[in-house]
């Protein structure tokens, strides 16, 4: 029998997808790509390269979808709502079983295998939240959850005997101590993100998230700046970021459009920041002061560079606007 193991790279599908194996389930593995993966705060390459490793060492093919421009849409306007920040889980669930269903098909697969554990997420991973989601993507009764399905409803999977209920397991809750056991019997050391996740869930990074929202510029473009650097609005039209190191200095100027205005300091070792959006000379002035706080001295020259201006420099000598008073209110 074939199924779709919905692969996150973390530890609860890498054990779903074990027992599995285990059973003689043959499996392919499913993968979508987000910018809002948490796996990738700690690797440039993604939960895709996490879920990649995974399925070559269990030696099953992955197959990546790259959910882009839709997922964008669930964010800005999630039937089922948000969380507890700005996290659309159950529209962000259907769009990923709807999308492994599609996989199912082509790849004559009876049914579809998940890591999720009943109560470990309170938006989307309890019963009520499972049955709509379930119903929505339309696999009802087609999706096997081994780590908590004795204490769900049986699948049509193993009512059928396709797969062997009884070998399956009833783990419920936050706890971790029951999965971090089987890793070990099962001598899974590396597991990158074992508890999954979503930087959508995140505090801080869903400020940045809302007031993209608020501007209208949640964009693919101006997601991929909110990983980067101190985030100000400045005023409704324009958004500045600056680095706090070398590495995220690099990445601006890296992330730069044509259209954003780059600010450097001169002469002395400071950040870069990038400015994106309707900018005035009088906002520029005031970007360049902010920027200039976070360099030492009272006053600093600040260099401005923009596609606009055919990669022509202005120069400015501004004094500097004290990152701990004036510049917090603009803070993200």
């Amino acid at each position: 029998m074939k199924a779709i193991i919905l692969l996150s790279g973390g530890l609860d599908s890498t054990l779903a997808a074990k027992m599995m194996l285990d059973l003689g389930v043959e499996l392919v593995a499913f993968n979508t790509v987000s910018p809002f993966c948490l796996c990738a705060r700690h690797s440039s390459k993604g939960c895709f390269h996490s879920a990649s490793i995974i399925s070559e060492k269990l030696g099953i093919r992955i197959v990546s979808c790259n959910t882009g421009e839709e997922f964008l849409e669930i964010v800005r306007n999630p039937r089922h709502g948000y969380g507890s920040h700005i996290n659309p889980c159950i529209d962000c669930r259907i769009l990923l079983f709807r999308k492994a269903k599609e996989l199912m098909a082509c790849e004559q697969a009876a049914f579809i295998v998940t890591g999720e554990v009943l109560g470990q997420r309170p938006m989307s991973q309890h019963k009520r939240a499972m049955r709509l989601i379930d119903e929505e993507s339309g696999l009802s009764g087609y999706v096997v959850r081994p780590l908590s399905a004795n204490i769900l409803e049986a699948s049509i999977p193993e009512e059928r005997g396709w797969v062997p209920r009884e070998k399956l397991l009833a783990i419920s809750g936050r706890g971790r101590r029951a999965q971090m056991q089987m890793a070990q019997e099962y001598g899974i050391n590396d597991y990158p993100c074992p508890a999954g996740g979503c930087l959508l869930t995140d505090p801080a990074y869903s400020k940045r998230v809302r007031d993209l929202l608020e501007h209208n510029e949640l964009t693919t473009v101006n997601v991929r700046l909110l990983r980067v650097g101190r985030h100000f609005r400045l005023n409704r039209g324009l958004k500045l970021v600056v680095g706090r190191d070398e590495k995220e200095n690099e990445q601006l100027l890296k992330l730069a459009n044509p259209d954003d205005y780059l600010l450097q300091p001169v002469d002395i070792a400071g950040p870069v920041a990038l400015a994106r959006g309707v900018a005035e000379a009088v906002s520029l002035r005031f970007a360049a002061s902010l920027l200039a706080g976070y360099c030492d001295g009272d006053a600093q020259i600040v260099k401005i560079a923009s596609g606009k201006s055919g990669g022509a420099a202005e120069l400015l000598e501004i004094p500097r606007i004290s990152p701990a008073a004036d510049a917090a209110k603009y803070r993200i």
